[in-house]
């Protein structure tokens, strides 16, 4: 009699466990995410404007950060000081939520279809491409300064893109999409991009259970996880 109870004892004490351990495996799965937190036309400004519930409130382990295309063009400009200032303060408020930072240079464009957007004179001497240098080189540098992880997808993109105007290129044309775009990547070129991510991911053992991405139309992509984003694409990858 005595062992019977103690047998029922000790398997009821077992299921209890092994229901508490799946429970915390079922929470902890439930905390899995990846979030496309870009939006449209967005500068600086913009997000900072909605850093709060669209990515600290999240709570993210890692922030994806690519930011600045709308900052150096005519209709959102922010000169340059600025958006330095700008991108500090958004990596100090993502950082101060525990959250490690995976932050991208902006991508190349194929300028003879940006003019027909933005007037070529704009960009004074520099041109566009001086302009966008600078700006990448300030985004290295404010990584290097917090010590933040950094993928130079504007080399990834100028070294195999083929931006121009043949179909083959990695920016939406006339060729690839029936579109004089010249800034936003195809199909092609979002899946490029979530690979190098999720290769850099990898590399580096960085955490990414609850991820954002967090940007501008770049980053969007067409929005959701469902499409063809960046996002979508990690997404699958990672495969939550």
């Amino acid at each position: 009699m005595k062992r019977r109870l103690f047998l029922q004892t000790t398997l009821a004490a077992t299921s209890l466990t092994l229901t508490e351990k799946r429970a915390v495996a079922d929470t902890s799965e439930e905390k899995t995410f990846i979030i496309n937190s870009g939006i449209g036309g967005n500068n600086t400004v913009d997000l900072l404007g909605r850093i709060q519930t669209d990515c600290l409130a999240h709570k993210p382990d890692l922030t994806i950060l690519m930011i600045g295309t709308n900052d150096m063009n005519s209709r959102k400009h922010v000169l340059l000081p600025e958006y330095e200032k700008n991108l500090r303060k958004i990596i100090e408020m993502i950082l101060a939520v525990k959250s490690e930072i995976l932050i991208m240079s902006i991508l190349p464009v194929y300028e003879p279809y940006l003019y027909t957007r933005h007037p070529k004179e704009f960009y004074g001497d520099e041109g566009h491409k001086g302009r966008m240098d600078m700006v990448n080189a300030r985004i290295k540098a404010v990584a290097e300064a917090y010590k933040l992880h950094f993928l130079d997808m504007h080399h990834i993109f100028a070294a195999v893109g083929n931006i121009g105007e043949e179909s083959s290129s990695l920016i939406q044309n006339m060729a690839n999409s029936n579109k004089s775009d010249g800034v936003h990547p195809t199909k092609d070129g979002y899946r490029t991009m979530a690979v190098a991510i999720y290769e850099k991911l990898k590399s580096l053992e960085m955490p990414c259970r609850r991820l954002v991405c967090f940007g501008d139309s770049i980053t969007n992509g067409g929005g959701g996880l469902d499409g063809t984003s960046y996002p979508a694409f990690l997404k699958k990858l990672l495969s939550y």
